[in-house]
């Protein structure tokens, strides 16, 4: 997981809000709401991280966890933020094997972010990245 670093700050305030249930039908309708977000159209890897960040809580929290979806844009990134309920489970970057079905989600978004990390709040998590704007 990328350590945010002492040069972190405050995210500002979310370009996009969402509070839903994480059902798999979710998925791909999050990921057509985002295409017409980014104000150049649709941004695949905001889309891909939230799909994989997503499809996370429903796999290793269950179908109808409460999440908020947050996007927000700064000069020249975009961060991707789900926040859910449960702050005991984090995520894990491991390396799939060839024939592993699973497991290359974080792995995906370690590749396409510019940097990944987990906040922890007293009842919550939230798991964010930031992605290059363009």
């Amino acid at each position: 997981m990328h350590d945010p670093g002492p040069d972190s700050a405050p995210a500002p305030a979310p370009t996009l809000e969402l509070d839903l249930l994480a059902v798999p039908k979710v998925v791909p309708e999050l990921r057509r709401t985002l295409s017409g977000w980014h104000p150049h159209g649709p941004h695949p890897d905001v889309q891909l991280c939230v799909s994989e960040l997503l499809s996370n809580v429903i796999r290793h929290l269950g179908e109808g966890t409460p999440v908020t979806v947050r996007l927000t844009r700064a000069p020249g990134r975009i961060r991707v933020a789900v926040t859910d309920p449960d702050p005991r489970v984090w995520p894990v970057l491991r390396t799939a094997a060839g024939d592993d079905e699973t497991g290359r989600g974080l792995a995906l978004l370690d590749a396409v972010s510019l940097r990944w990390g987990v906040e922890q709040g007293p009842d919550s998590k939230t798991v964010w990245c930031e992605l290059g704007e363009g």
